[in-house]
């Protein structure tokens, strides 16, 4: 009942965004940006990452980074951060100076969730290449969740990192902070991974995921989340809950697309030629559907909770 009642809240106080069938957003999540660490699992596919990034800035998409996009556990200086992927946020910043960025914080960077913070940290950077401060994210306002809602059909998405509800992730978080920072993140260097977490505990996160679809159930509103790190794309009928995966994976990254009114889930890995060069490939691994197939109306759903 905690994480129906934490979604809950979030839903009421979400940032409302208009679209249509014009509009085009990717959604990434769980990207866990590093310090270049051995701990720093969002360093083998910056590269991948960046190659997106560059391929929706180009196509006018609006970037929205639904939590965890900063690894602030494992690192209390995002100027660390920001230094170590300084190429990285120049192009997230050409998508807020250009108005197509949304920002929500997850658990791993709930920092985010206090505006002095932000302010403090985002808006400008310390850059130790040039030794000067720069302009990064001014006026940069970081959300829980996000509302979209059609002009023309009234249709709402609601778009949240996932951790609501979680004790170790949302509540006690700051015991975790702690405990990955001091602890566990020592245990990272040799592979040992933080075992509360969702992405690494399957029960959890089979957990987490039901709690999901019992929401979109019993609020008829589809729903895109992060923070269990396993991409989900339901079929038209059953519950609208949706996730984008993350970008830590070995074998690539995920996001989901809205484009012209119809939602997809695509991936993007490295492959090689015969001649042994490397390119990086998109793939839709399922859609693109409708919107309107995923019907707002619960009693519609075939679904034993």
């Amino acid at each position: 009942m905690r994480i129906r009642s934490r979604l809950d809240k979030a839903f009421m106080s979400a940032f409302p965004i208009p679209f249509d069938d014009r509009s085009k957003f990717v959604f990434f999540s769980d990207v866990h940006r590093g310090d270049d660490s051995l701990s720093d699992e969002f360093a083998r596919n910056r590269h991948i990452y960046y190659h997106a990034l560059s391929h929706y800035y180009r196509d006018d998409f609006t970037y929205v980074e639904v939590g965890d996009g900063d690894e602030l556990w494992e690192n209390g200086l995002f100027r660390r951060i920001y230094n170590s992927h300084s190429v990285t946020f120049e192009l997230l910043k050409k998508f807020h100076a250009a108005h197509r960025l949304y920002m929500l914080y997850g658990n791993h960077n709930m920092q985010l969730k206090n505006p002095a913070y932000v302010e403090n940290n985002l808006y400008i950077v310390y850059d130790d290449y040039l030794e000067t401060e720069e302009a990064l994210f001014p006026d940069l306002h970081v959300h829980e969740a996000l509302v979209l809602k059609h002009r023309d059909t009234a249709q709402e998405i609601f778009v949240v990192h996932g951790h609501q509800g979680d004790l170790l992730n949302d509540q006690l978080w700051r015991v975790s902070c702690v405990l990955v920072r001091f602890f566990w993140r020592r245990l990272h260097f040799a592979g040992i991974h933080y075992m509360s977490s969702p992405a690494r505990n399957r029960e959890k996160r089979h957990r987490l995921e039901k709690h999901f679809r019992k929401w979109n159930l019993a609020n008829g509103v589809s729903i895109i989340c992060g923070h269990t790190h396993r991409p989900k794309f339901p079929s038209p009928g059953e519950p609208a809950y949706f996730n984008c995966g993350c970008c830590i994976q070995p074998r690539g990254i995920h996001c989901l697309e809205i484009v012209y009114g119809k939602i997809c889930l695509v991936t993007w890995r490295m492959h090689s030629k015969r001649d042994g060069s490397l390119y990086i490939k998109r793939n839709i691994i399922k859609g693109p559907e409708s919107l309107i197939n995923f019907c707002s109306n619960a009693s519609y759903y075939n679904f034993n909770a």
